[in-house]
């Protein structure tokens, strides 16, 4: 993978603080930061995933999946299936 040089700013608290962690130390700074981007990106594309979700299934709910808001909405469905036990 061919890897591109950028430059990062940081104020000099966050930066001492991130060189003084032993990851730094035995990875490398580059390394770790490439690391927390690549989980930054990951949990934006999951909140992303999960919005997405949210919108369709709300959608095919009529505008809200919460069942709590219908009462009564699966009364019946109960005697349907087979529970454990019975």
């Amino acid at each position: 993978m061919a890897m591109k040089p950028v430059q990062v700013t940081f104020d000099e608290a966050l930066l001492a603080r991130l060189d003084r962690h032993p990851m730094v130390r035995e990875r490398g700074r580059s390394a770790v930061l490439r690391e927390a981007a690549a989980e930054f990106l990951e949990r934006q594309e999951t909140r992303e995933i999960d919005r997405r979700y949210r919108e369709g299934y709300a959608d095919v709910a009529g505008g809200d999946c919460a069942l709590d808001d219908r009462p009564g909405e699966l009364e019946g469905w109960a005697a349907q299936g087979v529970w454990p036990g019975e």
